[in-house]
């Protein structure tokens, strides 16, 4: 155990499951208070092929621990191989049973937790949150995620090109959370640049159409001149989505 992200008791390296013969692991940042604590799984971006569960979303566990949330940080399957591909949303899913059945070790209250996801993680949290792990998951907050693959297969560089030519069709739409949105889901809180080049702003824009269709709740967070990825908006210095995050999120799991 070690301590870090202002303060923080920071538990790193802990197996969560298992799936295909690989390791799911995440880091547990705890606020040093008694709990229990709401907790953020958050899911890393990575065109589904790549990255990291520390560096791609590090500006995010601050604000969150600031906020009065313990932060559960996941690995999850990356798709080196297109059978694969999809697969991480039950990662994603086995991560929220994991964050109840072992709420104690965490100072977590299992009835309070949201899922993050960012670029192709919101993907895979918005599948979980609408799907097998929607009873748990009180709200779901999403960054610049691709949320209609067949549409962004069309123009975009987000989906690798292999992926996008032999799961044209029926495959993509199965693993587009758009198609999937239907009444009682869980309040979407959508964040995405206007200026993103790699996911367009029409995907979270239409995402959060489709579920007030629904009847659901939406928020729609617009950064301004923003691209793709945290790190690019901490660098530009578009932070102000963090304090307005934290407000909506304190508004939907109140912090006891």
């Amino acid at each position: 155990m070690i301590r870090d992200v202002s303060g923080a008791e920071a538990l790193r390296n802990i197996e969560y499951g298992r799936a295909g013969g690989q390791s799911l692991q995440l880091d547990a940042f705890i606020p040093e208070r008694a709990g229990p604590f709401p907790a953020a799984i958050i899911v890393h971006g990575g065109g589904w092929v790549a990255g990291d569960r520390r560096l791609n979303v590090e500006p995010l566990f601050a604000p969150l621990l600031s906020g009065g949330f313990v932060c559960l940080s996941i690995s999850y399957r990356l798709a080196n191989q297109l059978a694969i591909f999809g697969a991480a949303v039950e990662d994603v899913e086995m991560a929220v049973r994991y964050a109840q059945s072992h709420a104690r070790e965490f100072r977590v209250d299992r009835d309070r937790l949201a899922l993050i996801g960012e670029s192709a993680g919101g993907q895979l949290a918005a599948m979980a949150a609408m799907g097998a792990a929607g009873s748990g998951v009180k709200a779901m907050v999403s960054f610049y995620a691709p949320m209609d693959l067949e549409e962004l297969a069309r123009g975009a560089k987000m989906i690798p090109e292999p992926f996008r030519q032999a799961m044209a069709g029926m495959r993509l739409r199965d693993l587009s959370p758009i198609r999937h949105v239907r009444r009682g889901i869980a309040p979407f809180l959508l964040i995405h640049g206007t200026a993103d080049a790699l996911v367009p702003f029409e995907q979270s824009r239409n995402m959060c159409r489709e579920i007030r269709k629904a009847g659901g709740e939406c928020d729609l967070l617009a950064v301004k001149g923003g691209g793709h990825g945290l790190r690019w908006w901490e660098s530009a210095g578009l932070t102000s989505y963090k304090r307005l995050m934290i407000d909506w999120l304190r508004k939907r799991i109140p912090i006891e």
